[in-house]
């Protein structure tokens, strides 16, 4: 049986490739587990050298872009340096925000407790910029667009914990990993809960849109990533009961 990637190609070029990735993938190495599957590598076999010129968290999907040469490695990682890179995420959380729309500008330190999460340090931590707008919400839930201006480690789960919200199945900053079951949102549901699957039971952050300039033509190139199947079927479910969705905006 051929193995299934745990990512597709969104873009490719002399220049640059952009992928969306499946949650659970690192997309660089990490210093706990030096053999754990990674992006860049998988990929290499088909592409070749891949360059890093940044991160999203390995729990995250969605989109990751690398460059294929150093001139455009460096052109892009000053643009990333430079916050001239616009990143779109989308998150589906619990509860409710007391916001619409909110900007989260604390300094985060990463690595900065005992279970290496990222926490508000207005002393040792470096400055921190997200903006929020709440896209709607559907029952014990609601969906999230963040723009992280900044790149810091885990910045949007960090940012949201300090306004005590958590994204769903983020057991390291939430403190839960309950998986979303249809059961639990839909009261007329009459299946057999001990057969049923999860919808979703990994963390609910997507990187759904980027936005930069083409390091060879200067112009303005956008990527958007279609969620993975876990995600989508989440969204179609609570579009249906609580008519909203965040892919309608």
């Amino acid at each position: 049986m051929k193995q299934i990637q745990p990512f597709s190609v969104i873009y490719s070029d002399n220049d640059i490739i952009v992928f969306n990735k499946k949650s659970g993938l690192l997309v660089a190495a990490d210093r706990y587990d030096k053999d754990a599957p990674r992006l860049d590598v998988l990929a290499q076999k088909e592409f070749g050298e891949l360059l890093a010129v940044h991160r999203i968290d390995k729990d995250t999907s969605g989109l990751i872009v690398y460059a294929k040469n150093p001139e455009s490695h460096k052109n892009l990682s000053m643009q990333f340096e430079q916050r001239k890179v616009e990143k779109t995420y989308h998150a589906l959380i619990y509860g409710r925000p007391s916001w619409t729309e909110f900007r989260a500008d604390q300094n985060l330190q990463p690595d900065g407790d005992d279970r290496h999460r990222t926490v508000v340090n207005k002393r040792f931590g470096k400055p921190s910029i997200t903006d929020f707008r709440l896209i709607g919400t559907c029952g014990p839930y609601s969906w999230v667009e963040a723009k992280p201006l900044t790149g810091r480690t885990h910045q949007i789960r960090a940012h949201l914990a300090n306004c005590k919200l958590s994204i769903v199945c983020d057991p390291l900053y939430g403190g839960n990993q309950k998986p979303v079951r249809l059961s639990e949102i839909k009261r007329s549901w009459k299946g057999d809960v001990f057969e049923e699957r999860p919808l979703l039971n990994r963390l609910a952050l997507h990187a759904y849109k980027i936005a930069f300039l083409h390091p060879t033509t200067n112009e303005k190139v956008e990527f958007v990533a279609p969620y993975f199947k876990d995600m989508d079927s989440v969204r179609k479910q609570l579009a249906k009961l609580f008519k909203t969705d965040p892919l309608s905006e």
